[in-house]
């Protein structure tokens, strides 16, 4: 039991890691470097604890921080693209569509139109209430989304 304490605070060091620095390229074997595992333990142990992959997890935090500026700043998509970690603004555009349902200026355009009567909802409300739901991977989004289209 003391070891699977250990190994949740080592998870936990690895996805504070991920929080506070969500545009860093975190991959596999330096956040299990960061925990102390290997990396397949890592892995495996990650989405046990958490739910979902490691990678996943960084996507998600990628995205609620790009959606988080868009509501926020005037900054063009492409800087807050490179701000939040991509290097790549189709792959930022594609990924912000599969996991938010829209793209970055539709989410921008209508988090807008809303803003004067969300002015009174406390911030943290809001970022829980636009926060990806990440459970699938994002090409078997792809995938059961072109099935739906093919058979209507």
């Amino acid at each position: 039991m003391n070891r699977d304490l250990q190994l949740l605070r080592r998870l936990l060091r690895a996805k504070d890691r991920i929080d506070a620095e969500p545009n860093q390229p975190w991959t596999v074997s330096r956040l299990a470097s960061v925990s102390g595992v290997s990396e397949a333990h890592f892995a495996r142990c990650f989405r046990e604890a958490f739910g979902i992959p490691p990678h996943r997890y960084l996507l998600t935090r990628r995205v609620e921080r790009a959606a988080a500026l868009l509501r926020d700043t005037e900054l063009p998509v492409i800087e807050i693209a490179m701000q939040v970690g991509w290097d790549s603004i189709g792959t930022f555009g594609r990924t912000f569509r599969d996991i938010m349902g829209e793209n970055p200026t539709a989410l921008r355009r209508r988090l807008r139109v809303h803003d004067d009567a969300l002015e009174w909802v406390p911030h943290c409300f809001l970022s829980a209430a636009h926060r990806p739901h990440l459970k699938m991977a994002v090409s078997e989004k792809r995938r059961s989304t072109k099935g739906a289209r093919q058979d209507a």
